[in-house]
C-alpha cells in the first residue's frame, strides 16, 4: 500500500474534543480518518446521515410567533421579561 499526506484545516477545540474521544477509544488522529475514509469508500457516501435540523414543534411555533410580532404590528407582544416568563409558564 502507497500512502500519501492528506492536510485538512479544522477548529482547534474541535480537534482537541475528537483526540479526546479518539484517544479514549486507542486510536489516533489517522487511524480515525481513514476509519473514515474506508467507511465512505463502503457506503459510496458519507457513513452517516447529513441533514437540516429540523425544529420540533414548540421551537417552529415560537419561530413563527416571533416572526408573526416582527411583521405584523397588531400582533401581540410582550413588553417585559416578566410579560414573556408569564406566556411561557416559567
Amino acid at each position: 500500500m502507497e500512502s500519501t499526506n492528506l492536510n485538512i484545516r479544522t477548529d482547534k477545540n474541535v480537534k482537541a474534543e475528537a483526540e479526546r474521544i479518539f484517544d479514549a477509544l486507542g486510536l489516533n488522529m489517522t487511524t480515525a480518518v481513514n476509519i473514515f475514509l474506508r467507511q465512505a469508500i463502503r457506503e459510496n457516501g458519507i457513513p452517516f446521515e447529513v441533514k437540516l435540523s429540523v425544529p420540533n414543534e414548540t421551537t417552529a411555533s415560537a419561530i413563527k410567533e416571533g416572526r408573526t410580532m416582527a411583521y405584523d404590528n397588531s400582533a401581540k407582544g410582550y413588553s417585559s421579561m416578566s410579560d414573556l416568563r408569564a406566556a411561557l409558564d416559567v
